[in-house]
């Protein structure tokens, strides 16, 4: 029963990412802005492979942080 959890939390979890990377290529912010906030993006997916619970996490506050207008400093 917990894999199954697990299995749904993946999907979950992956198609949020899939969502997250369309939102960010999507965004009309600097070229810096994107880049930060992919470099985001890809540190939660590579966390997702050791912590899915963590990677949850991360990614539920940066869609917050997308939603609510909130984009990191470009480079």
């Amino acid at each position: 029963m917990e894999r199954d959890s697990q299995l749904k939390l993946y999907g979950l979890v992956a198609d949020q990412l899939k969502e997250a990377h369309t939102r960010v290529r999507e965004l009309q912010v600097p070229e810096g802005v994107r880049m930060a906030l992919s470099r985001k993006l890809l540190v939660i997916t590579a966390a997702a492979k050791h912590d899915l619970a963590d990677a949850a996490t991360r990614l539920e506050r940066l869609m917050k942080d997308l939603d609510e207008g909130r984009f990191p400093e470009g480079d």
